[in-house]
């Protein structure tokens, strides 16, 4: 048996790959490698699943419908796929929206027809967003709420994931589930998300830009939690076939300055900060609604920003030798 798992560099991708491979499980990574953020962090990743026995890693484009389809067929014991590959990032998404249609929304669809002529197939996991909520100003998120105002096209990519799930799960009595992922952060993560970037200001003493004046909050997800809930989801399909899909967030609503003050205190350092204002697509605030997650895949978080912080902290200082 052989778990696929599509962004296998990536940095859920990575952790995924490692939890997997540490419980036993055979698995094919693949990835395209695309140079949006250095793609040396990304070989990195690699570098070090590939110290694993049980993983194969293939560089491949999931919107490339031949060479999905002789995955397919190459590695007909595939039982379960964790699709995770994505053009990731709101604000790039004003940059070149293309490439999120065709990463985000081709890229899906090559997967859902991909898992419809796979007999073996038994689950198929797939990456959604809290970018999908929008404009909605009730909070928490709970995943019935209404999804029907994205401000952003990356979001609106998400929704549309969500929905061509929900048709080929009716069609094609398959078993699908998404996962709504709150601002994953921690160990090997995304140089383009906030975390990141306010590290490497403070350590390099660079004027940090925060927007919407510093009045934000966000539901901080640490890694290993999120890939708890990837895996704890994986292994609970749906009794019969369908579509469902579930929140994994920290489960609280954190002020980002607050979130800044425990970098400043695990890197020892004060930040140079500019407040400035919001900018488009981004959202106000985000807080996860997680027990329909916790009643049906038996998953909380375990992890604060009081914990996870230093652990990132110390991370970056050994990755950038610091």
């Amino acid at each position: 048996m052989t778990i696929l798992v599509t962004g296998a560099a990536g940095f859920i991708g990575y952790h995924v790959c490692r939890a997997l491979l540490a419980r036993g499980d055979a698995v094919l990574g693949l990835d395209n490698l695309n140079a949006y953020y250095d793609p040396a962090l990304k070989r990195a990743r690699l570098d070090r699943l590939h110290l694993d026995g049980g993983f194969i890693f293939m560089e491949a484009n999931v919107a490339d419908r031949d060479r999905m389809r002789t995955v397919a067929e190459r590695h007909p014991g595939i039982t379960g796929v964790i699709h995770l590959a994505a053009q990731a990032g709101v604000r790039y998404s004003l940059v070149d929206p293309y490439a999120y249609v065709e990463a985000n929304v081709m890229g899906h669809l090559v997967m859902l027809e991909m898992a419809r002529h796979m007999p073996g197939l038994k689950h198929l996991v797939y990456a959604s967003s809290s970018s999908v909520y929008g404009g909605n100003t009730k909070v928490p998120f709970a995943v019935g709420d209404p999804v029907e105002q994205p401000r952003s096209l990356y979001a609106a990519t998400k929704r549309a994931d969500e929905l061509m799930a929900e048709t080929y799960a009716h069609l094609f009595g398959l078993r699908l589930s998404g996962l709504r992922f709150f601002t994953v952060y921690g160990p090997w993560g995304r140089p383009d998300m906030a975390p990141y970037i306010f590290c490497r200001s403070i350590f390099a003493g660079e004027t940090l830009p925060i927007y919407n004046l510093g009045f934000a909050r966000r539901d901080f997800s640490y890694i290993d939690d999120i890939v708890r809930g990837v895996l704890a989801c994986h292994d609970r399909p749906a009794a019969q076939p369908g579509h469902r899909v579930y929140n994994l967030g920290g489960h609280r609503s954190e002020e980002l300055m607050r979130f800044v003050a425990l970098l400043e205190g695990a890197i020892g350092r004060k930040a140079r900060i500019a407040l400035m204002p919001a900018q488009p697509g981004d959202m106000t605030e985000t807080y996860a609604d997680i027990d329909l997650t916790t009643r049906e895949l038996g998953w909380t978080p375990l992890t604060t920003i009081d914990e996870g912080v230093p652990r990132f902290v110390r991370w970056f200082r050994q990755y950038h030798g610091l």
